[in-house]
């Protein structure tokens, strides 16, 4: 019996043993079969997704999204943004918001309809393009480009953009970056000088030579009966190229020049609505490189008239350059909002105090500098006397010497209610010398605040 009863434990065993080994390799069985299942649910819902990604299945794609954002508003009903700034930069590339005066577009894609409510001033835009019929119709004085740009220099809102290039008549003038920069860098310059240098506006500096040539015999640091005597906002005003070609390269050099470049945004891809280059800085070996880059006396550093605003926005807002913004919201054919602008500051260049320095230079240059006669007459009218106004001019001619570029970046701040805007103007002369940049600014200033201003006395 003893051995009967062993021998039956011991079947028991086996048998026992032989199920749970039968059961466990079917649950790993069963395992492996959930993982590959689950593995290839992935793989087929990422193939999926590139599919309707890919070009010609949009609408797929955005009956994805919608899903998404449906599930995401009932998550949270205050988030009514589902089109993302990629999606937007595709819906709105071609659209011409330079040649219209409109501040609402509808456009029809594969997939829906969208309605683009701009940030567009349709009175200042309007106004614009006005200018620009009469200077097509010009048979002297007619520019071969132009630009106007004109933005909220604390929000980066763009309320105008227009300008056209006979050369290229499709192409948006106010986002290409091959215009020279000319003197327009002496604001990345001294806002170097004043935060690396120690420079405040009363700072004396010495040249030699005339004003605006740029000789290497210029750029010696001496004072001699020969030299002129000149205060740092002084040379900032009136544009003094052998001061700040002795700055660029016998004072901050390549390093500090690279840095404040990069600081405020040059070589870089701007992210914003409209993608676009900002403009074009690049250093070499050349001591005397370093001096034309300093005071903007060459043609290698370029700039596009919407990044020249975006330089205006750091003087303005405190050193913080606004990232620019044309699109204020979308809504789908049910009139739901799935895109709304968000105001963003793209970097922060200089300090709050360099900033209040560099407005200083501004100011003087509008009053008593290179624009001084452009707005002259400013402080007696009706509307521009209400402002605080500053800027910086630039001249250059490009490789060919066959376009003279004339630019006017600056700003128009109404002292009341301390609104404020930044401009960037920039007009290639060809032979003849038509309007100037500077005069452009003083017209699209009085014309914007001329209205604002009214509506106030209301």
């Amino acid at each position: 019996m003893i051995n009967n009863k062993k021998e039956n434990s011991w079947r028991d065993f086996q048998s026992n043993y032989i199920v749970k080994k039968r059961k466990k390799k079917k649950n790993l069985t069963t395992i492996k079969v959930i993982t590959g299942l689950v593995f290839l649910s992935i793989l087929i819902t990422g193939i999926w997704i590139f599919k309707i990604q890919a070009p010609g299945n949009k609408d797929a794609y955005s009956k994805t999204v919608k899903k998404t954002y449906t599930a995401t508003l009932k998550k949270n009903p205050e988030d009514q943004t589902w089109l993302s700034k990629n999606q937007l930069n595709q819906i709105i590339s071609t659209t011409k918001f330079t040649k219209t005066d409109k501040n609402i577009f509808f456009l029809d894609t594969p997939e829906t309809s969208y309605k683009i409510t701009t940030s567009i001033d349709v009175d200042l835009q309007e106004y614009l393009l006005s200018l620009l019929d009469r200077l097509k119709n010009l048979t002297r004085g007619k520019p071969q480009r132009i630009a106007f740009v004109v933005m909220e220099a604390d929000t980066g809102k763009i309320i105008a953009m227009t300008g056209f290039d006979l050369e290229n008549p499709n192409a948006n003038p106010c986002i290409a970056s091959n215009y020279p920069a000319a003197s327009i860098f002496k604001i990345i310059t001294a806002s170097a000088a004043v935060e690396t240098l120690g420079y405040t506006p009363g700072t004396p500096l010495y040249f030699n030579g005339n004003k605006y040539t740029l000789y290497k015999r210029q750029l010696k640091d001496v004072k001699n009966k020969y030299s002129c005597k000149i205060s740092f906002s002084r040379a900032f005003a009136e544009s003094v190229n052998p001061v700040f070609g002795k700055i660029g390269k016998n004072h901050l050099g390549e390093k500090r020049l690279e840095s404040y470049a990069d600081a405020f945004g040059f070589n870089q891809i701007i992210h914003s609505e409209l993608p676009f280059f900002s403009g074009r800085f690049e250093t070499n070996s050349s001591d005397y490189h370093l001096a034309e880059l300093g005071c903007g006396f060459n043609t290698d550093t370029t700039i596009s008239p919407l990044f020249g605003a975006m330089l205006i926005s750091a003087v303005v807002n405190s050193g913080n350059i606004m990232l620019p913004s044309i699109v204020e919201h979308v809504t789908d054919p049910d009139g739901k909002i799935i895109y709304k602008n968000k105001q963003a500051t793209y970097k922060k260049a200089i300090r709050p105090e360099t900033a209040t320095t560099m407005m200083q230079l501004m100011k003087r240059t509008v009053s008593k500098g290179t624009a001084r006669k452009s707005f002259r007459g400013s402080s007696k009218d009706a509307v521009l006397s209400k402002l605080t106004i500053g800027g910086k001019t630039g001249s250059l001619y490009n490789k060919e010497h066959t376009v003279k570029y004339d630019w006017f970046t600056g700003f128009g701040n109404e002292k009341r209610t301390n609104r404020k805007i930044a401009l960037s103007i920039v007009v290639g002369h060809r032979k003849y010398i038509g309007t100037k940049a500077g005069t452009y600014a003083k017209m699209i200033l009085k014309k914007y605040f001329k209205k604002t201003y009214a509506t106030a006395q209301l």
